[in-house]
């Protein structure tokens, strides 16, 4: 599969990780020299996202699912673990269902919401798109070489936006404006990206960061419907895209999510 462009790095059992809507795989690179003593990382563009070219009818959870099914089998990978972040996360939810991976970690995942909820989160989207596209180069960059900058381009989406360097700010704000795969992905999302679950049988953890603007936190209770084993975390300080919130406790949540004692008992509570 050579349309789908990834970073693998590290050593252990191999973990996937799915960036969000807009986004693009360095979204994880401030946790990935965290796992990688650890784990056998795998970031991934999803298509029409990043570095990944389009690919025609590949925007759907289905669609994305064969994608996958064939990324892992192109690469060796016999049910990885896998994690997202908002879109992603809602994949990983879906790979879960399906039997495709071993672990699942969702942040913030997209597909839980009410219709109001999906609305909101939407229209927050396509706002920020606009905005990337529609900004002055130089005025961007003025922005980003201040913390209070920052905060404007980006306190929507992180905890944490004086954390970001200037020039990550400037390639993820490049990327949303630039990525062919928004319009179609927001496009299916309309319509549908409604994930019920459930996830089961293998061990789930779904966290949210605890100053989320983009997708509120459902109730507990909506959320066992979802995965009723999951463990379930808030994410002290963090926004809907934590990784560069909070290495260390992101890092933290992805190793106990894949650790090897989490799949016994997850198999123990399945027989």
């Amino acid at each position: 599969m050579d349309d789908v462009v990834f970073d693998r790095t590290g050593s252990g059992e191999p973990l996937v990780l799915i960036h969000g809507v807009g986004h693009r795989r360095q979204a994880w690179a401030p946790v990935i020299p965290l796992l990688t003593p650890y784990r056998e990382v795998i970031a991934v563009d999803l298509p029409g996202f990043g570095e990944s070219p389009p690919r025609e009818g590949a925007y759907g959870i289905e669609p994305a699912l064969e994608t996958f099914a064939e990324f892992f089998a192109d690469l060796g990978l016999d049910r990885p673990h896998v994690a997202g972040n908002s879109l992603g996360g809602l994949l990983s939810l879906a790979l879960g269902q399906a039997g495709l991976v071993r672990s699942v970690t969702a942040f913030s995942p997209a597909g839980l919401w009410t219709l109001r909820q999906q609305r909101y989160a939407l229209s927050m989207l396509r706002t920020h798109r606009a905005v990337a596209q529609r900004m002055p180069e130089r005025t961007a960059r003025r922005l980003a070489s201040t913390a209070a900058g920052r905060a404007v381009m980006t306190g929507m989406i992180v905890g944490r936006p004086a954390l970001l360097s200037p020039d990550v700010v400037l390639d993820d704000m490049h990327a949303m404006a630039d990525a062919p795969g928004f319009a179609p992905t927001l496009a299916h999302a309309r319509g549908g990206f409604r994930f019920e679950g459930p996830v089961s049988g293998l061990p789930v953890t779904i966290a949210w960061g605890e100053h989320d603007r983009i997708l509120a936190r459902p109730r507990a209770e909506d959320l066992r419907k979802v995965a009723p084993g999951a463990d379930l975390l808030v994410l002290p300080g963090c926004g809907h895209v934590p990784m560069s919130d909070d290495p260390e406790l992101v890092a933290g949540v992805l190793l106990t999510g894949s650790r090897e004692s989490r799949l016994v008992r997850a198999s123990q509570e399945n027989s």
